[in-house]
């Protein structure tokens, strides 16, 4: 399905600047997001998603690419989540020219965007919760929800861009920054970051006194002196550094 060996994965900066360079199982564990996205914020560019690796499996008989990516790896608080979003052969979506990385996006354009993806295309959400992620790790956890969320896709899709992170499906194709240069992973972006915070608004309620409304569990300063001063809650990630340094008595 895809030109590139299994395993490969596409570096952001080498691809904007015209030149097809693929990274090695091996090698692309060395080579972070932040620095793909660091190289970016250098060259003053903000990347528009576009359909290339679609369009490469589409020509190539898919009839369903799927994208997939998590968010929520960085919180104390609260669980990692993970979109997937299908999108077909021969049709076309307005929204296709509208999607970023959802962490580039507005909220109210993330939410807008949200509902104009869920109503056009299968989609589906997937967890990992904060005991899964003590339990197991971060890593684990971030494959655990996305498989999760293709178990709950409508569609088997014939082809998978991951944001880079390689999973047990058949023909994925992992893209470092995938969110920033796919449609359908930065598709599947904005849909989990609005599915998380939405719970993780719910969650405020439930647990007051650490401002999980403004933050969604980030380690934001205010939030790490909450932290402190209240000691976790059930949500908190005992596991991340930043919650077990504190020493309180579990």
């Amino acid at each position: 399905m895809w030109s590139a060996s299994p395993g490969h994965c596409w570096r952001l900066d080498l691809l904007l600047a015209g030149k097809t360079v693929q990274i090695g199982p091996r090698r692309h564990k060395c080579l972070s997001r932040a620095g793909a996205a660091g190289t970016m914020r250098g060259m003053g560019a903000t990347p528009i998603p576009s359909l290339r690796f679609e369009k490469e499996a589409w020509n190539a008989g898919a009839t369903w690419v799927a994208g997939v990516d998590e968010v929520g790896v960085g919180p104390l608080a609260g669980p990692v989540a993970a979109g997937v979003v299908a999108l077909p052969a021969g049709r076309r979506f307005r929204w296709y020219a509208q999607v970023r990385d959802s962490k580039v996006l507005p909220e109210r354009t993330r939410d807008e965007l949200s509902q104009k993806i869920r109503e056009s295309v299968p989609f589906a959400i997937g967890w990992a919760s904060v005991e899964e992620i003590d339990r197991i790790g971060i890593l684990p956890s971030r494959r655990l929800c996305m498989l999760r969320a293709f178990e709950a896709l409508g569609v088997k899709p014939d082809a998978v861009i991951s944001d880079a992170l390689d999973l047990p499906l058949p023909n994925v194709r992992p893209v470092i920054d995938g969110d920033a240069l796919s449609v359908a992973v930065a598709a599947a972006s904005i849909v989990a970051k609005v599915a998380r915070d939405a719970l993780m608004q719910e969650l405020c309620g439930q647990y007051p006194g650490y401002n999980l409304c403004r933050n969604k569990g980030y380690p934001t300063p205010e939030h790490k002196r909450l932290l402190q001063e209240r000691g976790p809650s059930p949500i908190h990630r005992r596991s991340y550094a930043p919650v077990a340094q504190f020493a309180f008595r579990w």
